[in-house]
């Protein structure tokens, strides 16, 4: 066995494997860049090499890099993770001739599944289902428009090199051909180093499903069942799950066949994923090989027992595996979501910063349920534009897969992130939809359900009641203990009056108290409206940023942050803000005028901090609605901004290069 390996990566998964290889004995080295320095799996590696400033191109993609990492710190072997260098043939070569292990599969593996087009044309050789396309060289956007017309709309324009939704665009038409081809190309230009791209056949209300291989260098490989990767955004997975919902034993024995044949066709070695398309009716397509670990890898290992990145070591040291076909059991069910540093309210986009505070749900086993959280970050850490923007990988596993659905919602209630912009809200909304609770899904889920983008969940009346109690708990219990910091009890304060207003939102909702507790731990009886009362029992105590307790003995973790005269209480997607008042207070309220924000028409606004790509525009020239006007990339993603109306460009603000800070002026319009 090892005695010292290095892993080739940062964030979550540099921390995951270094885990892993503790638990064995094995000494761990870390890279990092400039922007990596304070990084948590810098602290939490034995030692650390720097290589290089931020820009992952002048860092964790330089291979060289790595190998004199490994000389000067005497690593035996290298786990690449995913991502970066972790699919190139040429870094596995490289530490060949070094005498450096790979952890991870042979060159010659890499080369036939790592490249998607050289994969399929490997897998119609081997007989394996493929989704119809063009597997040679396109040549420019004409090329590109004439391959779509004879595969048929609607096609995916992939590219080849590509990975993790980046390169890939969905095009319904010649136009959208056109521009998704170049887009596509440049991403990839700009991620993998590589602008080949392909085009297939778009399958309609298709499912991901993925197979988990496992393999060594002996021969052996077997299958660990599914995973459910179907809830995507840009073609990103943001939820996964496995087992799947909607395999029968019979598919999913078929389809875990074919992913092993395929490993044995390769002389594959460590752990792989196959995915594959999945119609309507049950029909799977090839889509890639992914020749590494996954993102979702968690949701495997809550559900078989067996840990991945283990494997993946001990095959890499020329060990067979110890595990059968037959030893392979999937038991209960796990959930996998990830955070992103980005603004649902905003489509979606990057948000860079500081995490003012980061305070994730308790891990390990309470009773039938088990929460894991995969992160790279701390409070503190900041998150950079250069890299990915996934914060952690919350995953939660239950008996069944509902409860493994409850239990992800209520940790995400409680998974505290301040000082940017995040995705928990829209998560936590996602697992009360009653089509994903149904586990009626396709990689259309988002765009279907969401089609004008995520807004603010809006409570329901019995929700309402329920945000308007917890406030009213905050506020008694502030209130009392300002008066006893004060040393009296200070009954003129109001806080034991029987009648107050909450104004949630731009709702005014009536409370009346019974009888009960003031101070900690409180019990109070509190009747919101016309409704019942309901008795909130806390133990909160003011200043925790999480409210835990009981209303009307439903069990309920909300998260609190302070705004003007009032909370914000962010529940189960919903986000909104609270303010307790006395009735003629309410009363006079109502009667203040509203300040409107103000009007941001006359200018393109940069969405969030980025880098200017490049701009379609010049100053006098008239635009019309849905013309791109700039391009914008953040985190390795590329925005096209477009018109939102008919305007002519009056001032051209910023360049190509130019590093903006979110809400920075590129253009204005007459």
């Amino acid at each position: 066995m090892f005695k010292k390996i290095l892993i080739a990566n940062r964030g979550e998964i540099a921390c995951r494997v270094i885990r892993t290889a503790k638990r064995m004995g094995i000494a761990t080295v870390a890279v990092y860049s400039d922007a990596d320095r304070d990084a948590l799996h810098v602290e939490m590696a034995d030692e650390a090499v720097h290589i290089g400033p931020a820009p992952a191109a002048q860092s964790y993609l330089l291979a060289g890099n790595i190998v004199e990492g490994c000389k000067a710190t005497g690593a035996e072997a290298v786990h690449p993770g995913y991502g970066f260098l972790s699919e190139r043939a040429s870094f596995c070569a490289a530490l060949e001739t070094q005498g450096i292990v790979f952890i991870g599969p042979k060159p010659k593996a890499i080369e036939a599944m790592g490249d998607k087009i050289e994969s399929k044309k490997f897998a119609n050789a081997a007989k394996v289902s493929t989704v119809p396309g063009f597997l040679g060289i396109i040549e420019d956007a004409d090329h590109a428009e004439k391959i779509a017309g004879e595969i048929g709309y609607p096609v995916m324009i992939k590219a080849s090199a590509g990975g993790g939704g980046k390169g890939m665009r969905i095009a319904w038409s010649k136009d959208e051909v056109r521009d998704g081809f170049e887009r596509a190309r440049s991403e990839a230009k700009s991620s993998f180093g590589d602008d080949r791209v392909f085009i297939e056949k778009f399958v309609v209300e298709p499912r991901h499903i993925e197979i988990q291989v496992l393999a060594d260098g002996h021969g052996n490989a077997i299958y660990l069942g599914e995973r459910e990767c179907s809830i995507q955004r840009r073609n990103q997975k943001v939820v996964e799950e496995a087992p799947s919902p909607f395999l029968d034993e019979k598919t999913r024995k078929a389809m875990g066949e074919q992913a092993v044949a395929l490993a044995k066709a390769v002389e594959y070695q460590s752990a792989g994923t196959v995915e594959f398309i999945v119609d309507r009716d049950r029909k799977f397509f090839f889509l890639e090989m992914n020749t590494r670990l996954q993102v979702e890898h968690p949701v495997t290992e809550l559900v078989t027992g067996i840990d991945l990145v283990e494997q993946m070591i001990r095959v890499a040291a020329g060990e067979k595996l110890s595990i059968r076909q037959q030893d392979v059991k999937l038991r209960g069910w796990a959930v996998e979501s990830r955070l992103y540093a980005e603004d649902p309210y905003r489509n979606f986009l990057p948000s860079v910063g500081r995490l003012t505070r980061y305070r994730p749900p308790a891990e390990g086993r309470t009773g039938d349920i088990v929460v894991r959280n995969d992160t790279g970050v701390t409070e503190g850490s900041e998150i950079s534009m250069f890299y990915d923007p996934m914060i952690a990988k919350l995953c939660t596993w239950a008996p069944d897969r509902l409860a493994a659905i409850d239990a992800m919602s209520a940790a995400l209630d409680e998974f505290v992130v301040d000082g940017i912009e995040h995705n928990i809200p829209f998560l936590a909304a996602l697992m009360r939809h009653p089509r994903w609770r149904e586990g009626r899904l396709s990689t259309g889920f988002i765009a279907e359900e969401y089609p004008d983008g995520f807004a603010p969940v809006s409570p329901s009346a019995e929700e309402k009641a329920v945000l308007a109690a917890i406030a009213t708990a905050v506020e008694l219990l502030r209130r009392d203990r300002l008066d006893r910091l004060g040393g009296r009890l200070a009954p003129h304060s109001g806080a034991l009056k029987p009648d107050w207003v909450v104004k949630l939102g731009a709702d005014y909702l009536p409370v009346h108290l019974g009888e009960g507790m003031v101070s900690v731990p409180m019990e109070l009886d509190v009747a919101v409206a016309e409704g019942k009362p309901m008795t909130v029992a806390s133990d909160w105590r003011p200043g925790e940023p999480v409210w835990r307790g009981t209303v009307g003995g439903r069990a309920v973790a909300a998260q609190l942050r302070p705004v003007d005269n009032g909370v914000r209480i962010a529940w189960q997607g919903m986000s909104v803000a609270a303010r307790v008042m006395l009735p003629r207070t309410a009363e006079l309220e109502r009667l203040m005028p509203v300040k409107l924000p103000p009007d941001t028409s006359k200018f393109l606004l940069c969405p969030m901090p980025g880098l200017v790509v490049s701009l379609a525009v010049g100053e006098g020239q008239e635009v019309k609605a849905g013309e791109t006007l700039a391009v914008v990339e953040a985190m390795k993603m590329e925005n096209v901004l477009r018109a939102e109306r008919d305007v002519t460009v009056s001032k051209i603000n910023a360049r190509p290069g130019d590093s903006l800070a979110v809400d920075a002026v590129i253009m204005e319009f007459a």
